[in-house]
């Protein structure tokens, strides 16, 4: 049950982790550049249809492989175990991640046009980069860096 759960991590991150890579250094470039909005729309409505459901998979087990790995939920915020000191830094980077989502989803999304992109440009490029530093705690599992 672990190696299913983790390769259903590993395939949520890659998909959201490579979509969002995607996005920031391929697509928002030439949205900035030709100022078009559309082509924004355009990969954001493709890529939910699978980012959304991956970042599901990536909750839904990291909470479960968490679960197995320390089952008492209250050592998961015990900083002397390196291990609750990972969990507690994944978290953390997921708290984040919702409030930039929210952030835009409430406050950017509504207003967006051709003439405020950039304030998008910026939540796009944070989402990127919390979502590799998921990936750089998540092979801390794994690797024992930092502990």
């Amino acid at each position: 049950m672990n190696f299913v759960l983790l390769f259903l991590h590993v395939v949520g991150a890659t998909i959201w982790t490579g979509g969002h890579i995607v996005l920031s250094l391929v697509i928002l470039p030439r949205v900035l550049r030709e100022n078009s909005l559309d082509q924004l729309l355009c990969f954001e409505s493709a890529y939910e249809k699978i980012g959304i459901p991956a970042l599901f998979i990536q909750i839904i087990s990291g909470f479960l492989l968490a679960h197995r790995m320390v089952p008492d939920f209250t050592n998961w915020f015990d900083f002397s175990n390196p291990v609750g000191q990972i969990l507690v830094l994944k978290i953390i980077l997921l708290l984040l991640t919702i409030a930039v989502a929210m952030d835009a989803r409430l406050r950017i999304l509504p207003n967006l046009c051709e003439d405020n992109l950039k304030p998008m440009a910026r939540h796009i490029i944070a989402v990127t980069l919390l979502s590799i530093l998921f990936i750089f705690t998540g092979v801390s599992f794994r690797t024992g860096w930092g502990y």
